[in-house]
């Protein structure tokens, strides 16, 4: 489009040339990517360079100058860090530098696990639970049971019923976290299904299932995804507290939560076989938190700073 200027002499007589009107609508922004939508929700960089990097320290663990996470050297316990030990050795002689790189394995499947099962679980009860008006009572009631129980107490149950592994951590943490998914992806679809183009589904005869397809279960995937943030973080907790009192994983297989329950006793002489364990569990729990932050201002239009 060029821009052409016409000459008032010109004109016809009887016609006047109008004045130029000011801007109102703000100029149209061209979308730069990935790399712009980063640079816009620098909380979303940080937490998932973050999260990157302790998910390539727990891969590439056995190449990062770590040695077995298991063998034990009675003769060398409770070392201080140094040039051979950076993170010191427990009381038993193990390195906890590779135990603690290998424990960011456990931590992390046990958090995304967690997070996928119990979205996946939740996301189906919530939407059911939220356009299905018969089945609203029965499940709800169900989950609000499941609810007035604390989550910890309630994978502690669990997992007094089985014997220690991860797989069974996972499936406890997962059923206490269910009803949390399900509650916010409920109170969503009860939302969504009062809107115009549902009722346009309806009256045209669309059938449920396709109406759930296509209509519902696109605007629920925002935040739930969110949700699934929190919900992992949560879980790494949980694993760990779990660990630290001896009703997680078992005592051989090196997780953040055992190294600290195993450190717990000489803290006061010996804090260093506590604190590198923690403070990676920190980190950990951190990124996974700003990430959520992170989408949240992202996928909720009512966060957004510009048109």
């Amino acid at each position: 489009m060029t821009d052409t200027t016409v000459n008032p002499q010109s004109l016809p007589a009887g016609f006047v040339l109008a004045p130029q009107l000011p801007e109102i609508l703000r100029p149209v922004k061209i979308r730069r990517g990935f790399i712009g939508f980063l640079r816009g929700h620098p909380t979303v960089a940080i937490g998932g360079a973050l999260l990157l990097m302790l998910v390539l320290i727990a891969i590439f663990a056995p190449y990062l100058g770590t040695v077995d996470p298991t063998a034990l050297a009675p003769a060398k316990r409770t070392r201080a860090p140094s040039a051979d030990y950076w993170f010191g050795t427990d009381v038993l002689g193990r390195d906890i530098y590779s135990r603690v790189l290998f424990g960011a394995r456990v931590s992390l499947t046990v958090g995304l696990s967690v997070a996928i099962f119990a979205s996946a679980v939740g996301l189906a009860i919530g939407i059911v639970s939220g356009f299905v008006r018969w089945a609203d009572g029965i499940l709800m009631r169900f989950m609000d049971g499941l609810m007035s129980i604390p989550p910890i107490l309630l994978a502690i149950a669990l997992m007094a019923l089985t014997r220690g592994s991860v797989g069974n951590v996972i499936l406890a943490i997962t059923i206490a976290e269910i009803p949390r998914v399900s509650r916010l992806v409920r109170s969503v679809v009860l939302s969504l299904r009062e809107q115009p183009y549902v009722d346009a589904a309806v009256a045209c005869g669309t059938r449920t299932p396709m109406i759930i397809l296509r209509h519902i279960l696109p605007n629920t995937l925002a935040p739930m995804l969110v949700q699934a943030t929190y919900i992992c973080a949560s879980a790494m907790i949980t694993e760990a507290i779990l660990s630290f009192i001896g009703a997680g994983t078992p005592p051989t297989i090196p997780s953040w939560g055992n190294i600290m329950a195993e450190g717990r006793a000489l803290w006061q002489v010996k804090p260093y076989i506590v604190f590198f364990p923690a403070a990676f569990l920190s980190v950990t729990v951190l990124a996974v938190n700003l990430l959520g932050d992170g989408l949240r201002d992202a996928l909720d239009p009512r966060m957004a700073k510009s048109l």
